[in-house]
């Protein structure tokens, strides 16, 4: 089983949509949430996360270029 603070990174990491980009949650939020918390949140993000790519790839369809 996973930590809380193992579970804040990998949900830090699907938030940064930009891999260069350095994302931090404050840890002290480990306090107030528990690991079925931080579980369903990132079950969340990696649903959305598909999601989005998806649409923002459909999205971006419309600006390429064809020669």
């Amino acid at each position: 089983m996973k930590t809380k603070e193992e579970l804040l990174k990998e949900i830090e990491r699907l938030l940064a949509y930009n891999p260069e980009q350095k994302l931090e949650i404050n840890p002290n939020y480990l306090e107030y949430l528990e690991l079925e918390d931080l579980e369903s949140i990132k079950a969340g993000l990696l649903k959305k996360v598909g999601t989005l790519n998806e649409e923002d790839l459909a999205w971006l369809e419309q600006f390429k270029k064809y020669e």
